[in-house]
């Protein structure tokens, strides 16, 4: 057994967002949804927001199987009854006398986890059979079957719940087609959109939702579930995935997997060791990563990126852009690097860079020379 295998082996199950029965960090966000249903003033449609990985999509489906749970035949009366104005006894929930709780064995979470209840639909990339892979995008026949659904009488005699996941890969038709939905919704009919980007999305659709923001989870708690679900790295490995995970629990666990503490350690070297560039051990350095070929290369690219954005960030902010957790961590030498150029110029490096990451692939650039040719481009501004 490699040592990769032998990794894999001790590493947890990470639940999906419909099948995990935890949300860790929105604390807020979920009491704002659980106050809006208990006053009978619950939103058609809700646009969650934040960054990739953080549990928006977990949070969505926290919130369906609370709605279809209180839904469920045999409960007396319904906590979203908007027009009659009833609402839920505080002790009355599902499964907790606290927050969007439902226990596992609840069978509305059952049937949530494995995709089978009648009154909830996801709309998701579709699988491209001719291609044998997800669709880049949501095309306008998955968001066509959202009328059909809403149309149906509910099975449960409650809510019908449409979760989005995500609304940023609704194609141009796909959006004009869920804009109709959102223009003439159903009585009650509950639309939950999940966005990374929401500056991305129609204003129009923008505009009929509301707007819950989440935000980036603490240190701590990324720490936290990475020693649940990864709890083979040591101590000093988590907290450096933690740290460049910048709050996504999502994107740690991916760093993880693909060995990111040490690539992290590397390139931290390199940065602090500016602008006096070890060209030689540079060369090395790309060998192994490209070595993982993609992988390797999405990783490196993307530590770069968060370097370049911690540089000008503190080129911009100075000490007050600090952090306890910056300080402990690989960004203590951010300052003195910083300082070495204006924020204009460490701007002009992100953005030149970005452009070259971008157009890697479709320019069929050669990846180690443009990888080369970021640091040099890095090293000559700190020079000048």
């Amino acid at each position: 057994m490699s040592a990769r295998d032998a990794a894999a082996a001790v590493t947890a199950p990470t639940p999906s967002p419909r099948a995990n029965p935890e949300l860790l960090g929105h604390e807020g966000g979920e009491q704002a949804l659980l106050a809006a249903a208990r006053g009978g003033r619950l939103a058609h449609a809700w646009l969650i927001t934040g960054p990739a990985g953080i549990g928006k999509a977990t949070l969505a489906f926290r919130f369906a199987r609370y709605i279809l749970a209180r839904e469920s035949p045999g409960r007396q009366g319904s906590l979203l009854s908007a027009q009659s104005g009833e609402q839920a006894a505080p002790g009355d929930l599902p499964g907790s006398a606290a927050g969007l709780f439902v226990a596992p064995d609840h069978p509305a979470f059952r049937r949530v986890a494995s995709g089978g209840h009648a009154d909830l639909l996801t709309v998701e990339r579709g699988f491209d059979e001719r291609r044998d892979r997800l669709r880049r995008e949501i095309v306008v026949d998955d968001v066509r079957s959202i009328g059909a659904f809403l149309g149906q009488t509910p099975a449960e005699g409650g809510w019908r719940i449409v979760v989005v996941d995500s609304a940023d890969a609704l194609n141009r038709n796909a959006a004009n087609a869920l804009l109709k939905v959102l223009e003439e919704p159903p009585d009650k009919a509950l639309l939950l959109l999940i966005s990374d980007t929401p500056g991305s999305l129609l204003p129009t659709i923008r505009s009929r939702c509301r707007r819950l923001a989440l935000q980036p989870l603490a240190m701590d708690i990324v720490t936290t579930l990475l020693a649940r679900y990864q709890p083979q790295l040591e101590e000093a490995e988590r907290t450096a995935v933690a740290e460049i995970a910048d709050g996504s629990i999502g994107r740690a666990l991916a760093l993880a997997g693909a060995g990111a503490a040490h690539l992290h350690r590397d390139i931290g070297r390199v940065f602090l060791s500016l602008p006096a560039l070890d060209v030689a051990a540079l060369h090395r350095l790309c060998d192994d990563v490209l070595k993982q070929k993609d992988e390797g290369f999405a990783v490196l690219a993307g530590l770069i990126r968060w370097w370049l954005a911690g540089l000008a960030r503190h080129a911009a902010a100075g000490s007050a852009g600090r952090t306890g957790a910056e300080e402990a961590g690989a960004r203590a030498g951010l300052d003195a690097l910083a300082g070495a150029a204006p924020l204009d110029c460490w701007l002009q490096v992100w953005e030149k860079t970005e452009r070259l990451l971008a157009v890697v692939d479709s320019a069929n650039l050669d990846r180690k020379q443009v990888l080369l040719s970021i640091f040099l481009d890095i090293a000559a501004t700190m020079r000048r």
